[in-house]
């Protein structure tokens, strides 16, 4: 019975909560990335690099199994589809970075949140009173004799 207070516990605690919800908003999360990617950032470079679609670059590799001699010819071709593999990149520095900035905004927070407030200023000494002026002057004549 303590395992299952414990998980319960734990569960309503707000840990697993948290949890989920930030699941939840980093796959949104991500599919937005990858729609920047695919549908915005890339079709424009590859319109640049003449019209190359990076999705569909692909090199056939089934050059080397015919080169080795497997005795299969009739095979479906073998693709090293490295377009996906540049996308899949692209997509990962954008989310790195995206997330980088999350944490270090949270950082910031955090900080601003946990610094005291800077103390006041000390108060100026105030000025002796007419008493101890006499009382210095007093002190000040006893000493010199």
């Amino acid at each position: 019975m303590g395992f299952l207070k414990e998980f319960k516990d734990f569960a309503v605690k707000g840990n697993v909560m948290d949890m989920a919800v930030g699941v939840i908003i980093g796959g949104a999360f991500g599919k937005i990335v990858t729609s920047l990617v695919n549908d915005i950032l890339m079709p424009p470079i590859g319109v640049i690099m003449g019209n190359t679609n990076f999705s569909d670059l692909k090199l056939d590799i089934s050059a080397v199994r015919d080169a080795v001699g497997t005795g299969v010819e009739a095979a479906e071709p073998v693709y090293w589809n490295y377009g996906a593999f540049i996308q899949q990149c692209i997509d990962f520095i954008i989310l790195a970075f995206c997330v980088f900035l999350i944490v270090k905004l949270m950082n910031q927070l955090k900080k601003k949140k946990e610094e005291p407030a800077p103390a006041p200023a000390p108060a100026p000494e105030p000025e002796p009173t007419k008493e101890e002026i006499l009382l210095t002057e007093i002190r000040d004549l006893l000493k010199e004799k």
